[in-house]
């Protein structure tokens, strides 16, 4: 017989039992994976609370409802850097002035370590979609319309909020520094930041002080001090924690009054606060007996509840100081860390006054911010 042409292999059927061979394989093949991944990996697809050395950065597509779920908690741990996170807090018609902000500490490093408090659910998405996970809600939203100029009650509301939103960071274990948007950083503060004192604060006043003046508590005005409150830095302290928790009983016993002679925020009540607890305490431990004649003196002791730091003038100065005396600009030229545009009101006026001192980088500098170039 002839010997049977052989077809090429090629060419053969493949058969029903090794179609179900190769779907057997597959099927195993992501068995394993599935258990072989961890399951602590999963939330990175949910929120981005979590890192991995391992892991690409967290994708920007995630579902915009799943922000309103976002918690404090997962938003500061997936932020926080040595322990400590930098936090605004800012509705969206600020986003410019956010994006301003960004841009100058992205220059110092520290943009990574940044959380967005986000007073409303436009600005939460907003920057959730350019760089996840950077922002946060703590309900209720404020309303984005309303004003929130100076004065206002939309002001108000919104400062209000910050001394609570600063305490829940504290007591989830974290060193926490506050800034306004309406700042700039031109060199790195946290040298300045690197002793034990409980909490950090810049001056507002406008009077010149000497170059080594004191860092304790500022004299007084009318028996309360005048301290910014626009930029704190609080360590993960008892006596941060106290100052926080009276700073939130104060403003809650100043409520909201549309009248002119009475238009609270929270500055005035922090300064309340800081004076109460800083005041000396006596204490009296007990008599002593001192000699063999019985002579007794009582022993006092002084204690604060905190240990606060003045950061300098030179470094940290207020509006009213950085942008109406050249004199003294010129004689600290080098020195200055952190400018905040206040001592004006109003968004417009405070835009030109960035843009007249070449401190306004959104526009030209876009690309240093993690947001990217705001339409």
């Amino acid at each position: 017989m002839g010997q049977q042409q052989q077809r090429p292999i090629s060419n053969r059927p493949i058969s029903f039992l090794n179609r179900n061979g190769l779907f057997l394989l597959l099927l195993a093949l992501l068995v394993l994976l599935g258990v072989c991944l961890p399951l602590s990996e999963f939330p990175l697809f949910m929120f981005p609370n979590r890192t991995s050395t391992s892991s690409p950065p967290p994708s920007p597509s995630f579902v915009v409802s799943d922000w309103r779920d976002y918690t404090l908690a997962q938003a500061a741990k997936f932020v926080a850097k040595n322990g400590t996170v930098i936090v605004c807090a800012v509705s969206y018609p600020f986003l410019p002035f956010l994006n301003n902000w960004l841009i100058s500490i992205s220059r110092q490093k520290h943009h990574e370590k940044v959380l967005v408090i986000a007073e409303d659910y436009a600005l939460l998405y907003k920057v959730n979609e350019k760089w996840p996970g950077h922002a946060v809600l703590i309900p209720p939203a404020l309303d984005p319309k309303a004003a929130h100029h100076f004065g206002s009650q939309g002001f108000y509301n919104l400062t209000s909020r910050r001394p609570q939103h600063l305490l829940d960071i504290l007591e989830l274990g974290y060193n926490v520094m506050y800034n306004d948007v309406d700042m700039v950083w031109l060199q790195d503060p946290f040298k300045y930041l690197q002793g034990s004192q409980d909490v950090y604060f810049m001056d507002d006043m406008t009077a010149i002080k000497p170059l080594n003046h004191s860092h304790g508590l500022p004299p007084s005005r009318n028996g309360v001090t005048y301290v910014c409150s626009c930029m704190i830095f609080l360590r993960c302290t008892s006596g941060a924690k106290l100052l926080l928790k009276k700073w939130v009983e104060e403003i809650r016993a100043q409520p909201w009054s549309n009248t002119e002679a009475k238009k609270p925020h929270d500055q005035p009540a922090f300064n309340r606060a800081l004076h109460k607890i800083t005041q000396t305490k006596i204490f009296v431990l007990g008599d002593f007996e001192l000699n063999l004649q019985c002579s007794i003196r009582t022993l006092l002791v002084s204690i604060s509840d905190i240990d606060v730091y003045l950061l300098p003038q030179s470094a940290f100065p207020s509006g009213g100081l950085y942008f109406k005396n050249q004199k003294w600009v010129n004689e600290t030229k080098g020195k200055h860390v952190i400018v905040h545009n206040n001592y004006i009101v109003g968004y417009k006026n405070k835009l030109k006054r960035f843009q007249d001192f070449g401190l306004w980088l959104g526009d030209d500098h876009f690309h240093e911010s993690p947001l990217g170039k705001i339409e």
